[in-house]
């Protein structure tokens, strides 16, 4: 029989009119607290870092490919081929970039419009269907966002005029509003339309004129080895940058979120800290004269130290397990029920987005098991200096 492990489970345990299991007890919800906590914190900043980023990166993919002096490229089908075939490149395709009028009976709005080689790249598409073309002829279909269409008062299946200024003529296409997307990033769902790339080369009158190529990778981390091997494919007057470098206040927005998680987790580790050491002195303190009793019996301080240590396991394990249950399941509930609304003009999103990490999930349970050990480990060592005589009367 483990003596030691018997007398910390009945000090902790049973029912006694003392101190002690309201302690425990403390230290347990804690604990626990604090691990729910954590996971919460955890699964809230991925939630939000992935779902934005990804708004993010479906309007401009993780690189693009562009002129040196921001002037329109000749489109080299052969190029892009031989990016293609970078084996971290999902998807490369051209776009075309003009600034244009829209306009539906009287009402009228300036905007870009990003004419788009592969129509599956129309981001977040909420009602209607993509642009479809038949390879021969410029498509005449358009896709709005949905603030747009209620600003413009448009609806699918409407006819609508996008006009282009050229040498002081006007060039006019008579477009169908197929489909509605909306990513809930106003300042782009409000200046953005997509067309088919082919129509607004004709409109300029620049039969091989694109802006550049937008590149989506297979694994974001290996971005800049992926853009070193594109540089080298390039001609001389191209280049290819990280959209998160052209876009730099959205994505530095996203990563200062890292700074509030980290902040959160080392507060919330403080309290845990502080609250157990606390709580196992004063467990110590209320067991002196078992401490003494012990050694008079002929207990070592070893011994006498695995009674406290057992005692912090019970509180450790029990506290993270809850932690879990409390910090997962709550997790699980918001992914199911996004019963939390967000305002979606402040957080770009309306629901808070969750993203669970079995990596982070262990590395919190390991590195709470460790801080908890360490925390009641130090108040044990006060166990050597108590003498046995005074620890028996001890009151």
């Amino acid at each position: 029989m483990n003596t030691a492990f018997e007398i910390a489970k009945r000090i902790s345990f049973y029912k006694q009119k003392n101190y002690t299991r309201f302690i425990v007890r403390l230290s347990i919800a804690a604990t626990a607290i604090s691990v729910a906590a954590i996971l919460l914190t955890f699964s809230i900043v991925n939630g939000f870092q992935t779902t934005i980023s990804s708004k993010l990166y479906s309007f401009w993919g993780h690189i693009q490919i562009s002129a040196v002096n921001g002037a329109n490229l000749k489109d080299d089908p052969k190029i892009i081929e031989k990016i293609k075939r970078i084996s971290n490149i999902q998807s490369a395709s051209a776009f075309l970039n003009q600034t244009m009028v829209l306009a539906k009976d009287v009402e009228i709005e300036g905007l870009n419009a990003k004419g788009i080689a592969d129509f599956t790249s129309i981001p977040n598409l909420i009602q209607g269907r993509l642009i479809q073309s038949n390879g021969q002829s410029p498509s005449k279909e358009i896709v709005l966002s949905k603030n747009i269409a209620t600003k413009l008062k448009m609806v699918i299946g409407d006819q609508v005029s996008l006009y282009f200024f050229q040498n002081n003529q006007v060039q006019e296409r008579k477009l169908t509003v197929v489909g509605l997307f909306h990513s809930g990033i106003e300042e782009y769902d409000l200046k953005n339309v997509f067309v088919d790339i082919q129509l607004l080369q004709q409109m300029i009158q620049v039969p091989a004129a694109v802006t550049g190529y937008q590149i989506n990778l297979k694994d974001l981390s290996k971005i800049a080895e992926t853009q070193n091997e594109i540089q080298s494919i390039l001609p001389e007057n191209w280049v290819n940058s990280a959209s998160a470098n052209l876009y730099p206040q959205l994505f530095d927005w996203i990563q200062v979120q890292n700074i509030n998680r980290n902040i959160t987790i080392i507060i919330m580790l403080l309290i845990a800290v502080v609250n157990l050491i606390t709580c196992l002195l004063i467990l110590l303190l209320e067991r002196i004269p078992m401490i003494g009793s012990l050694n008079a019996m002929g207990a070592t301080h070893a011994m006498i130290q695995k009674v406290f240590l057992y005692q912090a396991s019970f509180i450790a394990w029990i506290g993270i397990g809850l932690g879990l249950l409390i910090g997962l399941g709550l997790s699980l509930l918001q992914l199911k029920f996004q019963w939390i609304q967000l305002d979606e003009s402040a957080y770009l999103i309306n629901t808070l987005p969750i993203q669970i990490q079995p990596l982070q999930v262990t590395s919190v349970v390991v590195g709470t098991a460790i801080i908890c050990y360490l925390s009641f480990l130090l108040p044990t060592i006060w166990i050597k200096k108590i003498s046995p005589a005074k620890a028996i009367r001890f009151d």
